[in-house]
């Protein structure tokens, strides 16, 4: 299967980040896909993706001190995969994950995407549970000195231990059972923990890219946190469909400023089904899920130049904004068919 087949133009869509955090439900989900299906869809935006901590319970109830609970509770399979909360997502009760929820978003003619850390389970681990496939063990393929920096939630996978393919297999697989169409796997795209080995996530994104060839399902996959490393462009390309080129992207005119040259650096590494990634549009309302909710700080002009940059560079386009909430400029400014349509042109 041709990974490339699977993002012929720039994937356009929303994610639950900007606004929810880690907070998200499923009937806010489902709430931003009906508006995309109505409002949207017809332009071109096609992806509803619910980003960090889908799996987790009691999200957002310590945000003053935690954005993400050091070892708080998770939903989890018998083989060390993370399933959907329930209290958060209630049809993924009784071993159905992300498949209801997946359908009622095929159901609109759109695509379901999740996000995930790289990695397994720290529990899992701690636990020695099982790995679908091998008779191995969780604690077996984790590398406990790969933790990431800024969420406690997994250990890094060892790509040269019996089972780490396994592993991954089983997660992909089980992705593709439920619908998954985008995964964007974080904490790989440019380790900042290993200031020593700024790629130390290097072997997992090739075991992760195997794993969707195997799993008969196309799935794109973006990749998480940036800054990407221009010297690893090939690597990107070789396995992955989008990667990040910049740390998390705010409602903030310096950053603008600053992607003008990151997107110099990488405008000869955009081709069909691989994206250097400028990252989610702040625009409309954001904030909510970090205590700060607020309508985006960039002027209407900084607004019409970040989507006309991401436009001409051939970004993938992901708004951060609770759709349900978008005012009818900001409405205006996602649906300029003459300015999305820069993304489609042939490479």
């Amino acid at each position: 299967m041709d990974k490339n087949s699977f993002a012929k133009t720039p994937p356009m869509g929303w994610n639950s980040y900007d606004y929810y955090d880690t907070t998200v439900n499923e009937d806010q989900v489902k709430a931003n896909a009906d508006y995309m299906a109505e409002r949207l869809k017809e332009y071109g935006w096609e992806y509803i993706v619910v980003d960090i901590q889908w799996y987790a319970y009691d999200t957002g109830s310590k945000r003053d001190k935690y954005q993400y609970i050091p070892f708080g509770r998770v939903e989890m399979d018998e083989y060390s995969r993370l399933l959907p909360c329930p209290d958060r997502f209630p049809s993924s009760a009784k071993g159905q994950g992300f498949k209801p929820l997946a359908d009622y978003v095929h159901e609109r003619g759109l695509k379901f995407g999740i996000h995930i850390m790289r990695g397994i389970p720290r529990i899992a681990a701690h636990n020695h549970c099982k790995i679908l496939g091998t008779d191995r063990t969780a604690d077996e393929i984790a590398n406990p000195y790969s933790i990431c920096g800024w969420n406690p939630d997994m250990y890094g996978v060892d790509a040269s231990k019996e089972g780490a393919q396994e592993y991954y297999d089983s997660l992909f697989d089980l992705y593709a059972r439920w619908g998954v169409d985008f995964v964007k796997c974080d904490d790989i795209c440019n380790t900042n923990l290993y200031r020593h080995n700024q790629f130390s996530a290097k072997e997992e994104i090739e075991l992760i890219h195997r794993a969707i060839q195997k799993c008969g399902r196309p799935i794109v996959l973006s990749l998480s946190p940036g800054p990407a490393l221009i010297d690893k462009a090939w690597h990107y390309a070789k396995h992955a469909n989008m990667w990040r080129i910049t740390d998390d992207f705010w409602d903030s005119w310096p950053l603008l400023k600053n992607m003008f040259e990151r997107c110099e650096v990488w405008q000869n590494h955009v081709a069909e089904g691989c994206y250097p990634d400028c990252d989610m549009l702040p625009l409309g309302y954001i904030g909510k899920g970090f205590n700060d909710e607020r309508y985006t700080r960039l002027t209407r002009d900084e607004q019409i130049t970040m989507m006309t940059l991401w436009c001409i560079f051939r970004s993938p386009l992901f708004i951060g904004a609770e759709l349900t909430r978008l005012d009818d400029w900001t409405l205006g400014l996602l649906t300029n068919r003459k300015v999305l349509g820069l993304l489609k042109r042939s490479f």
